[in-house]
C-alpha cells in the first residue's frame, strides 16, 4: 500500500484532476468578471468638474506618477481647457501642463495623497475616486512586474 503525506488525501492523479477542475472554475469566473467589466465600461460617465488625472509608471525610478489637469465642463459635458476655452483633444495637439503632480511607490500612498493631502481636494465625484483607485492598483501591479501600464 502506498503512503501519501498527511496533507494529501488523494493519489497524485486525483489531486491533479482536482487542480484542473479548480483552474477551469477560476477561468470561468475570470471570464464572467471580464464580461461584466466590459459591459459596465459602456455606461455614460459624467466628467469630474475638478479635472482629470493621467497615471503613468516610471519603472526606472520605481514609482507611480499621477498628473492632475484642470478643466471646465460645457453644457454638453465636453471638457474645455480653462485657459483657451477650446475643447480638450484626446490626442495630438499641444501638451498641457499639469496643475499638480503626485509621486509615490504604491497605489495606497498616491490615494492618500489625493484624498488626505494638503490643499483643495481634486476629486469631486465618487465614481471618479473609485476609478482612480482601480487604475492605481493596476499601475502598481505593472510597476511591481516591470511592465508598461496603459490607463483605461
Amino acid at each position: 500500500m502506498l503512503n501519501y503525506p498527511s496533507e494529501r488525501r488523494f493519489p497524485p492523479f486525483q489531486l491533479e484532476l482536482k487542480r484542473m477542475a479548480a483552474k477551469m472554475a477560476q477561468n470561468s469566473f475570470s471570464q464572467r468578471i471580464i464580461a461584466i467589466d466590459e459591459e459596465l465600461s459602456k455606461r455614460f460617465i459624467a466628467l469630474d468638474p475638478k479635472g482629470y488625472f493621467l497615471i503613468s509608471v516610471d519603472i526606472s525610478r520605481g514609482e507611480l506618477v499621477v498628473e492632475h489637469f484642470s478643466n471646465d465642463i460645457d453644457a454638453e459635458g465636453i471638457a474645455i481647457d480653462p485657459e483657451s476655452g477650446e475643447p480638450i483633444a484626446c490626442s495630438g495637439g499641444e501638451k498641457r501642463k499639469p496643475f499638480k503632480v503626485f509621486r509615490g511607490v504604491s497605489a495606497k500612498e498616491i490615494g492618500v495623497k489625493l484624498t488626505e493631502g494638503h490643499g483643495p481636494l481634486l476629486i469631486s465625484r465618487l465614481d471618479h475616486a473609485l476609478y482612480l483607485g482601480r487604475e492605481l492598483q493596476r499601475a502598481e501591479g505593472c510597476l511591481l512586474r516591470g511592465e508598461p501600464y496603459i490607463q483605461d
